[in-house]
């Protein structure tokens, strides 16, 4: 498929123009400028909040007056991931797209359909002049990626509609109805580091090329976890040979199961060959573990230059709270109609080490907020074992499903209607804005959908093309049957 013939053109278009507009999670500046001034030249009604979300505001088109207000809501930030080789800095490069069969990639890095693609959705119907609809409020939050900080900050009465579709979800045929919510723990190993001994003898382990992908949607997946991955060698070599860990760094986003990582250690020069051996081993029996999933892992272990080491006591207990600490499904959902969904779970997602600090982050979710406490306890309780210091944030809800929700049946009516086949209904184990808008919109009656996605929250993310298509028919047919006040 040629860029060319990308469709429908007016979302690509704005898709394309989004993508030139930097847009970290945390630093959206410049994005929020790009939507506000955008909103302002279309002379439509805009305005952004003390927290940073935009929100524009288009009356409706003749004869549709007297429908309620619909709000088409999608977040302004990316997850921002690279492959470890491309040279990409996304506070200022533009993200670099192509076109392969009927999916859109990015060159190297994330390709920002999460969530770009709603928000160029919202700008498109924004600019027609040619699509019915009542009044609509197009609102684009901020930092969804990071913690939901948008949603959080958004006070009541900043929307005012009746009726609210998320675009940011990622597979087409899928209507949500419900969502997870989520916990962040954090743990920290402080320490004076020591001198290494004559005889050790340093090695760097690194592991790469893992699929990792997003730590909800995809932890039922069974992909490796580069941090758990290389714990376990550390684990193994330290009961045997006893090793004295230098640094260990993996992982980058909190909502991202890690794809890569470094260990550098120390050993008795007696135990090298030992633990070279043991290492081909090792990498043989994971890579066997997850011949499905990973396919594409890369080990690697050479010796390196000599440096400051942990306290064998902060470096044992580190190693054995990563080998302990729980990561992936705890249980699954109890109600028979959504056996198949994780209901709560676990992700290490990340640990990176300064001088005097090894930091560790984790995510917990679950559907049913009793259990999320338990799964976050039982990762602090690990932590706190093993003598680190540790934080959690306060979280965000899960959405509970709206068994008396007319969207909904708008939703799967006009999505009947137009592809003659039933869409799915679903929850989905991954956090999304609308737990934090059911807080402050309690009558507020919302769904999500959007076009499907894959390997979300990594550099190999890319966008089905026909279902953008898809998606733009079902929210037009949606927009024209919203009922009357």
């Amino acid at each position: 498929m040629d860029k060319s013939n990308l469709k429908p053109a007016c979302v690509f278009e704005q898709f394309a123009a989004i993508n030139k507009v930097p847009r970290p999670s945390k630093h959206e500046e410049k994005v929020i400028d790009y939507l506000k001034n955008w909103g302002e030249s279309h002379n439509l009604d805009t305005h952004v909040d003390e927290t940073g979300n935009v929100i524009i505001r288009k009356a409706a088109t003749k004869g549709m007056e007297n429908k309620k207000t619909i709000i088409l809501q999608s977040h302004m930030d990316m997850v921002c991931d690279k492959l470890v080789d491309v040279d990409f800095d996304f506070h200022n490069d533009a993200i670099q797209t192509y076109v392969e069969g009927d999916w859109m990639h990015a060159k190297g890095t994330t390709l920002g359909a999460d969530d770009g693609i709603g928000v160029a959705i919202e700008l498109a119907i924004l600019a027609s002049d040619d699509i019915e609809h009542g009044p609509i409020e197009c609102v684009f939050t901020r930092d969804e990626e990071t913690g939901l900080t948008g949603a959080q900050g958004m006070k009541a009465g900043f929307m005012k509609g009746d009726y609210l579709i998320n675009l940011d979800s990622e597979d087409e045929g899928q209507i949500f109805v419900s969502c997870a919510g989520g916990k962040n723990t954090e743990a920290t190993f402080s320490f004076a580091r020591e001198n290494a001994s004559a005889d050790d003898f340093f090695m760097l382990a690194s592991l790469k090329g893992l699929n990792g992908g997003h730590s909800g949607d995809d932890i039922n997946k069974k992909r490796a976890n580069a941090i758990k991955v290389l714990a376990r060698f550390l684990y193994n070599e330290n009961e045997k040979y006893g090793v004295r860990l230098a640094s260990f760094n993996s992982g980058k986003m909190h909502n991202a199961i890690p794809r890569d990582g470094k260990v550098v250690f120390a050993v008795k020069n007696e135990f090298k060959e030992n633990v070279k051996a043991d290492w081909n081993v090792f990498q043989t029996e994971v890579e066997d573990e997850f011949h499905v999933t990973d396919t594409n892992m890369v080990f690697a272990l050479e010796s390196t230059d000599a440096q400051a080491v942990l306290p064998k006591a902060v470096s044992d207990n580190l190693i054995r709270a990563i080998q302990a600490v729980d990561n992936g499904i705890l249980t699954m959902c109890q109600d028979e109609a959504l056996a198949w969904m994780v209901e709560t779970s676990s992700n290490i997602a990340s640990i990176a080490t300064s001088e005097d600090k090894i930091e560790i982050v984790s995510s917990q979710r679950s559907n049913v907020m009793s259990n999320l406490d338990n799964m976050a306890n039982s990762i602090k309780a690990c932590f706190q074992l093993a003598g680190a210091e540790v934080k959690q944030g306060d979280g965000y809800p899960a959405w509970k499903m709206n068994p008396d929700s007319k969207l909904t049946k708008i939703a799967v009516d006009t999505y009947k209607q137009l592809f003659n086949k039933e869409p799915k209904v679903l929850g989905i184990h991954a956090g999304l804005e609308c737990g934090l808008f059911s807080l402050r919109y309690p009558n507020l009656d919302m769904i999500s959908f959007g076009p499907t996605l894959r390997n979300v929250h990594t550099p190999d993310e890319c966008l089905y093309i026909p279902t953008v298509q898809m998606v733009w028919d079902h929210l037009l047919a949606i927009l024209k049957n919203v009922p009357e006040k």
